[in-house]
């Protein structure tokens, strides 16, 4: 499989903030997209943790998340109507298909992010092995449970303690499989990436050859096509009847938002009225960031990713059909070559990684392709969309 391009959806909001500096759009402007943003405490609880990883790395590392939530960054329920927009039902269950460790290196060197796949067998806090994608919806579902049975009515506020203790859960799965220590969270849910797509009207896409999913309720044919709101949904979310399954789909997210970026940047969002205002509705009914993100300070800080290039990679796997004692189709790994991995991509200043006791059998990426972020024709591969499966 090749490089990484560029991962998850929660990226294309953060990447707002940089633009409006990037443009001059001003601090008035970036403030009001601040003040849209719910905020949790995750990482507040999480400094506790035994055994984490070192805060002071010299970077900041952030954790992006995109998740299936059937509710929004509130708590509550998305109504039929949205749902049906969405092409999707209401459950109980949540995952969170798409996950990223992103570095942005305090002396101004080169931004790298490493993605992490929705299938990945990982030990859960308090649960036992399971996908990754798993650790903050079956942490919610049981934390709801006992909240209810400790007498809370109220389903929004089990839901939103629910999350929190999903969010938590899956923090330190991730630092502990990679080794990194997370500064920040921020995430986005399926309605939130739905209109972010509404947004900037639409991203232009191709395709080798046609394909479909009912599953995802994709169906596109082959060659350039332009899409959003539900059929961008279904872009990034199809793994069946393309290769590598949920690699492939990590692929299909990271050419997608490679091109969403770049819209982004050159569809007027903060200087039109009505787009700034669909930007901040979106924002304010699906992104969660931890408190002490603040977008200015990220702006600042992340100013190269809208004037120069990222590099992007995948961990490395061992084997993406492997079944888990319960016959579900899992993705393994080695930690050790996973922590080896990470700390070479993402450039750790005094990496101890050990290495694999075996070569893993499946193919690692390393970042070798990289993506200019400002919209501008120095790479001839955003000058139109590179067709994938």
């Amino acid at each position: 499989m090749k490089a990484a391009v560029i991962a998850g959806r929660t990226l294309l909001a953060l990447l707002s903030a940089v633009v409006l500096l990037a443009a001059g759009y001003g601090w008035s402007t970036l403030q009001r997209v601040q003040e849209s943003v719910n905020k949790t405490d995750v990482l507040t609880v999480l400094s506790d943790v035994p055994n984490a990883p070192p805060v002071a790395d010299g970077a900041t590392d952030i954790l992006l998340v995109g998740s299936d939530s059937r509710t929004d960054a509130q708590g509550r329920p998305l109504p039929d109507a949205v749902l049906r927009q969405l092409r999707t039902e209401a459950t109980d269950t949540l995952n969170t298909d798409t996950i990223i460790i992103m570095r942005l290196p305090h002396d101004g060197s080169k931004a790298r992010a490493v993605s992490i796949p929705r299938d990945t067998y990982v030990p859960i806090p308090d649960i036992g092995s399971d996908k990754i994608n798993s650790a903050y919806g079956l942490t919610k579902f049981f934390t709801m449970q006992r909240l209810q049975s400790e007498g809370v009515s109220d389903v929004t506020e089990r839901s939103k303690r629910g999350d929190q203790a999903g969010r938590r859960a899956l923090v330190q799965v991730v630092q502990e499989l990679t080794g990194v220590r997370v500064d920040h969270y921020a995430e986005i849910n399926l309605y939130g990436f739905y209109l972010l797509t509404e947004v900037i009207g639409g991203v232009e896409v191709c395709l080798k050859q046609a394909t479909s999913d009912p599953d995802s309720g994709a169906n596109f044919r082959a060659g350039v096509q332009t899409i959003s709101g539900s059929d961008a949904l279904a872009f990034v979310r199809q793994r069946k009847g393309i290769p590598n399954g949920d690699l492939g789909r990590i692929t299909r997210q990271q050419v997608f938002m490679a091109a969403a970026a770049s819209k982004l940047m050159s569809a007027g969002t903060f200087t039109d009225p009505a787009r700034l205002s669909g930007l901040l509705d979106a924002v304010s009914k699906s992104i969660v960031v931890d408190e002490k993100l603040d977008l200015t300070t990220f702006a600042g800080e992340a100013g190269g990713l809208a004037g120069g290039t990222v590099e992007f990679a995948t961990i490395p796997v061992i084997d993406i059909g492997a079944r888990n004692e319960r016959g579900q189709s899992v993705v393994t790994v080695d930690p050790a070559a996973v922590k080896a991995f990470v700390a070479q991509l993402l450039g750790e200043k005094n990496p101890t990684p050990t290495p694999p006791a075996s070569t893993p059998t499946t193919q690692k990426l390393a970042g070798d392709r990289l993506v200019s972020l400002d919209g501008r024709p120095r790479a001839a591969a955003l000058q139109s969309p590179p067709c994938i499966d």
